[in-house]
């Protein structure tokens, strides 16, 4: 238990660091262009991983439809819904929304494999969310951080983002109770989605085209929040799934407008707010019950 709560938090923590590096790049390259360049490149690193490790024999293949699910609806459509809604709104306002896919998942775990949680797990889960949700609306944080697009199409895309992103990491569950390798497992998720990216982007769609040229500066930029949020933390909150409830990593995968936060203060000196800090109090208080009781 201790573990994979651990592994849930560290990966929203690599999440809110990626989320901030991630900003200014996904404006500027576009949400296709951005999470092709980011599929490609973490999915080649992941791919060696796994063979360097030797976990490509763990995996279960009969689960195949899972992968192709997960491939399709976890990554690609969860990931492009994202990006168009950060390009919308500001990091912790997209991660905000994003956060809605905790009780989705719970609730899936609930009615497809089985799952229950606790009372102090759904107490705690509870404290976590609403601690998050202060954080992230307290005052001075929305009037430095407002909406830069259409409220509607931020919570279209934020609320699909959260949704496919979800379900994507629940359909991966069996495969992993099956003794499928979590690294294993996300070298399967992206190199499938940077294949069909790839294919996509033969298509002269123009959403498919860059809007700034790709720069040593700019690729860099764009790469290291792929490899923060798609190798270290999705392979954290696999492991996540696999040995605590689906609902309850999902709730500590979701920590990442509370530990975005910190890192807005250390990065561009901009102090939280009481609300913001008592919100972030909350969550870490939400957390100790889940993990303690």
């Amino acid at each position: 238990m201790l573990l994979g709560a651990l592994a849930a938090t560290c990966a929203s923590c690599g999440w809110a660091a990626g989320m901030m590096i991630a900003h200014a790049p996904a404006r500027q390259l576009g949400a296709f262009e951005f999470t092709r360049i980011q599929l490609l490149t973490s999915g080649f690193t992941m791919g060696m991983l796994a063979a360097i490790f030797g976990y490509w024999q763990s995996v279960s293949w009969d689960e195949w439809p899972a992968f192709l699910f997960s491939i399709l609806v976890g990554v690609i459509l969860g990931n492009l819904a994202m990006v168009e809604c950060l390009r919308r709104c500001t990091p912790r306002e997209t991660e905000l929304i994003i956060s809605l896919k905790a009780p989705i998942v719970a609730l899936l775990a609930y009615l497809y494999l089985g799952e229950t949680l606790t009372l102090s797990d759904m107490i705690g889960g509870s404290v976590v969310l609403a601690g998050i949700a202060l954080a992230v609306t307290s005052g001075k944080n929305r009037e430095q951080s407002a909406p830069k697009g259409h409220t509607g199409a931020v919570i279209l895309f934020g609320g699909l983002a959260a949704l496919s992103q979800g379900i994507g990491f629940l359909a991966l569950k069996p495969a992993m109770l099956a003794g499928s390798e979590p690294i294993a497992l996300s070298a399967i998720r992206l190199l499938g989605a940077a294949f069909v990216v790839s294919l996509i982007a033969l298509w002269p769609f123009p959403n498919t085209r860059e809007k700034a040229t790709l720069t040593p500066a700019l690729l860099l930029r764009t790469t290291t929040p792929g490899l923060i949020g798609y190798c270290i933390s999705t392979t954290l909150l696999l492991y996540a799934f696999a040995h605590i409830e689906a609902g309850i990593a999902a709730v500590l995968g979701s920590l990442s407008p509370v530990l975005i936060l910190p890192m807005a203060w250390i990065v561009e000196g901009r102090r939280p707010s009481l609300q913001a800090s008592l919100g972030a109090f909350l969550s870490v208080f939400g957390c100790a019950i889940i993990v303690l009781c």
